[in-house]
């Protein structure tokens, strides 16, 4: 079944330690782009996120935000970096001696300075957080897979519509093509006989123009490319793998043949049925740009 590539979903996941957040959107690119907004405490992840929301979300724009809300109690405890802090004093001391500073040496002034004092993460706890962390991930893709899936339930009832009217539109030029050159001949032989006042045509001549008419106009390549093309619209429609681009080439390809025909279309209404291709062809291209 096909998905559209927006959607939207959230997880959480919560624990002793605390609940963590999760929030995807996608919208529709060309390409698949994973963007991950995440606390700095969760960096060490970014790249876990990513994968895992990249293995199953293959097209799209997609934004992913986490957040995290620790437990009371649950926070990483404070801790001291005794032989930093003196190293530090003493480097002051030495500086204030050397320099001639009466400036005393305080203790904001050396816990100011980088990883004298930092949050000591208890053993296994860095594992533990990345399991929440991908759990509360996975529930969120799971939750915009939902969302894909119903879009594209809807994605999918309209292109069967519109592909029957593909299929309407291209039989009635298919039944039009005979005609044409019959009508083509008749034009031509009224047209020739009031040029000719009276003159007898050359039916040898006669016979060669509307033959040469015959094959410009001939369109049975066109008709059975674009059967072909009808066959592979259906059978890519029922691929359970990401179709989007797929079926954006298959839309370049229709809009091929219809040109070439649309070109060789010698009558008004062979040529507004083809305007009405192109018109039903344009529809399904806005809708497969939808798709994953």
């Amino acid at each position: 079944m096909i998905k559209s590539m927006t959607g939207y979903g959230k997880s959480v996941v919560e624990t002793d330690t605390g609940r963590t957040i999760v929030e995807i959107r996608s919208v529709n690119h060309r390409y698949g782009e994973v963007y991950v907004k995440m606390p700095r405490a969760l960096l060490a992840f970014e790249n876990d996120v990513r994968k895992a929301v990249g293995d199953r979300l293959k097209r799209g724009k997609i934004e992913v935000f986490v957040q995290r809300e620790e437990a009371v109690g649950g926070e990483n405890l404070p801790s001291v970096n005794i032989p930093l802090a003196k190293a530090y004093r003493d480097a002051f001391e030495q500086l204030k001696r050397e320099l001639d500073l009466a400036d005393p040496v305080t203790l904001p002034l050396i816990l100011s300075q980088r990883d004298v004092l930092s949050a000591r993460e208890e053993d296994g706890n860095e594992d533990a957080l990345r399991g929440e962390l991908l759990g509360a991930v996975r529930g969120a893709v799971e939750a915009m897979e939902a969302m894909r899936l119903r879009e594209g339930e809807a994605l999918f009832a309209d292109l069967t519509a519109r592909r029957r009217t593909l299929s309407d539109i291209i039989e009635r030029i298919a039944l039009r093509a005979p005609a044409m050159v019959a009508e083509y001949a008749v034009r031509l032989r009224e047209r020739l006989t009031q040029l000719l006042s009276g003159t007898t045509l050359d039916e040898t001549r006669f016979a060669q123009e509307v033959a040469l008419m015959a094959d410009r106009s001939d369109i049975t390549e066109e008709l059975v490319r674009f059967r072909s093309h009808l066959v592979q619209f259906d059978d890519t429609l029922k691929l359970s793998e990401p179709v989007g681009r797929k079926l954006d080439f298959l839309m370049q390809e229709f809009n091929r043949e219809v040109n070439t025909i649309g070109s060789k279309a010698g009558d008004a209404d062979t040529a507004a049925l083809v305007v009405a291709l192109k018109a039903e062809l344009e529809k399904i291209r806005e809708q497969v740009q939808n798709i994953e």
